[in-house]
């Protein structure tokens, strides 16, 4: 366990949680650690199954340590060996514990000579957490099967038995054998002229935290986007990925001008197939991406944005824990922000971040935040994958614009930059950030802003008072149009939205009532025919607020977005909104029956959550 202690500032003392061992895995750090993951992986596509190797290179920390402790989800285990200095290996004894529900099984592997490797042989199961296996009719092409991981937060445990906690990292090579026309890719240097030949080998030679560990493979073509990018997609999608993000290099250049070079060599895109639960996944040298960002005008081209911007917040500098992930995506979202603004312009780059603080605003509002999530530093006992929620991501993107408000932008570059630089491939807690800002900016910078108002930032719930916001004349005039149409006094085709983009729609949308008049719905889809929009970002907006309306015409269209969308933002939003009547909740689940197949174990659990939660207050 790691020393429990205070970081006293002034006459204040910081909180002592978190400061233990994480919370969320078995791992003991302090005993053993592995450095390196030498992993050979073969599919199974028929079984849904992955048959692996992994072989661990271990440095023993301490020389009275009799056991070697993983994480597993799930996994089988066929053997373990113990592989000494000079290559011998012998069998070792272990234990598998009964499964908790969130951490999965322990594996306790008695190892009183300290060996210098520990082999695995093991295999995977079918419903794996960090896995999804998609049958051909559930690509886009329909020739291939498709499977692809999602190992954050706690789910590579589910494919590789491994210490799971993003405060220890190691790098890997990888052997993976599949089916001769599949192409595999992974979180490491990928060779878009590789031929299908069946048998890929990667290596990353950066040290990585485990839930950066990724792998794809299915039917999937790639296309040079730039001297250092490409994008993989399925074949029918890779063309108009490529357009869609043909702008990377001049992303790449944006944040290396910001923060420094660029460590990771390659940056390649791999989109996949809709079922993909998030927007897009950090992994490194090759970012995972929903098709959902297709819509062929760039405006959702900032999920990218901010993709690569972890290769600086969050793949170099790592938060040590799922309590501290707020160091990954406030930071990031934040980066984010100031590529948008290089490469898109300022007016954009203040129209997202007003967005999503208006969001995360009305989320605390309304409670949906719990007032422990709502610290950027939440004490004991939220779960690893609640830990990702708004507020790490745009309260603490909002706290570091504050700081670069308060300290000037040429200040605050200065020192993010020495930050990245300072702590880079390693992962850190929230105190030694601040102990960092502290000395590095408060100190050589006084009378800026008081270190109480950082302790409020984050170890408070809410959003201080007086923080900062952009302001937007485009949204200011969004906001008096709004006004004058819900008040009758503004007809809807006479709204000035025929210039909006993305962004201001989904402006205009987030500032309706939460239900508005059917009347008003019915206006706004006469005149601008929102039903049926390809944007996905507009129609999770667009049908929530019908379906919140009783507009059942839209329910057939909210359908075929729930049932093309396995996204988690883009789909649980209508689902909620179904389940709030009896008639809703039953057509959601009707249309969850068709669309589950096609949906992540993720999104299953989430959607499964929703209705229970419905069923429940229906009986009180």
């Amino acid at each position: 366990m790691r020393l429990l202690h205070a970081l006293a500032v002034g006459a204040l003392v910081l909180p002592l949680s978190a400061f233990a061992a994480d919370p969320h895995s078995y791992a003991q750090p302090d005993q053993v650690r592995v450095t390196h993951l030498d992993l050979d992986l073969k599919f199974d596509f028929p079984h849904k199954q992955l048959d692996g190797t992994a072989t661990l290179k271990l440095d023993w920390k301490d020389p009275k340590a009799q056991s070697l402790v993983l994480d597993t989800r799930d996994l089988k285990i066929a053997s373990v060996e113990g592989v000494d200095g000079a290559g011998k290996a012998s069998a070792l004894k272990y234990a598998l514990a009964p499964s908790d529900k969130e951490l999965g099984s322990k594996l306790t592997i008695t190892t009183p000579q300290h060996p210098a490797q520990v082999r695995i042989v093991y295999s995977t199961v079918p419903t794996a957490s960090g896995l999804q296996w998609l049958t051909p009719e559930q690509t886009a092409d329909k020739k291939l099967p498709f499977m692809f991981s999602q190992s954050e937060s706690i789910h590579a445990r589910s494919w590789v038995p491994l210490q799971d906690s993003p405060a220890i990292r190691f790098t890997y090579n990888a052997h993976v054998t599949a089916p001769k026309d599949v192409r595999v890719v992974m979180s490491a240097i990928n060779d878009a002229r590789h031929p299908l030949n069946g048998d890929y080998s990667f290596e990353q030679p950066h040290p990585i935290p485990s839930y950066l560990l990724a792998i794809g493979a299915g039917d999937i073509a790639a296309k040079e986007t730039g001297p250092r990018s490409a994008v993989y997609a399925e074949p029918s999608v890779v063309g108009k990925a490529a357009k869609e993000f043909e702008d990377t290099e001049k992303l790449i250049k944006a944040a290396e001008a910001l923060y420094g070079p660029y460590a990771w060599g390659r940056y390649d895109l791999l989109v996949l197939p809709p079922s993909f639960p998030f927007g897009g996944m950090e992994n490194p040298n090759m970012t995972f991406a929903t098709p959902t960002l297709l819509v062929g005008d760039k405006s959702l081209v900032s999920v990218i944005s901010h993709e690569l911007a972890h290769s600086w917040s969050g793949n170099l500098v790592t938060s040590a824990a799922w309590r501290d992930i707020w160091l990954n995506e406030g930071f990031t979202t934040y980066v984010q922000g100031r590529i948008t603004e290089a490469v898109y312009g300022k007016a954009l780059a203040d129209e997202e971040a007003l967005i999503s603080a208006r969001g995360l605003e009305k989320s605390i509002k309304d409670k949906s935040i719990p007032e422990n999530a709502q610290r950027l530093a939440p004490k004991p006992g939220i779960g690893a994958d609640d830990s990702i929620s708004a507020v790490p991501y745009d309260k603490g993107s909002w706290f570091l614009r504050t700081l670069e408000q308060r300290f000037g932008r040429d200040t605050f570059d200065a020192y993010l930059k020495g930050y990245f630089a300072h702590f880079a491939f390693q992962s850190i807690t929230t105190e030694q950030m601040l102990d960092y800002l502290k000395a590095n900016l408060f100190d050589k910078n006084p009378g800026k802003m008081s270190w109480e108002e950082v302790q409020q930032w984050v170890y408070e719930p809410g959003v201080p008072k007086d923080a900062p916001l952009p302001d937007s004349p485009r949204f200011n005039a969004i906001d008096k149009e709004r006004a004058s149409f819900l008040a009758g006094s503004l007809a809807a085709d006479k709204l000035d939205a025929k210039r909006w983009n993305t962004q201001e729609w989904m402006y205009f949308l987030d500032g309706l009532p939460d239900v508005t008049p059917l009347d008003r719905i019915k206006q706004i889809d006469a005149a601008w025919h929102l039903t049926g929009t390809p944007n996905a970002e507009i129609g999770m907006r667009w049908y929530s607020h019908a379906i919140a309306a009783g507009d059942k015409d839209v329910w057939s269209a909210a359908a075929e977005h729930m049932t093309r969308i396995g996204r988690l933002y883009l789909t649980m939003p209508l689902y909620k909104a179904f389940a709030k009547t009896p008639e809703g909740l039953t057509y959601a689940e009707q249309v969850y029956a068709k669309a589950k197949a096609g949906y992540h174990p993720m999104t299953q659990q989430a959607v499964e959550s929703v209705f229970a939660k419905a069923k429940k207050n229906a009986s009180k």
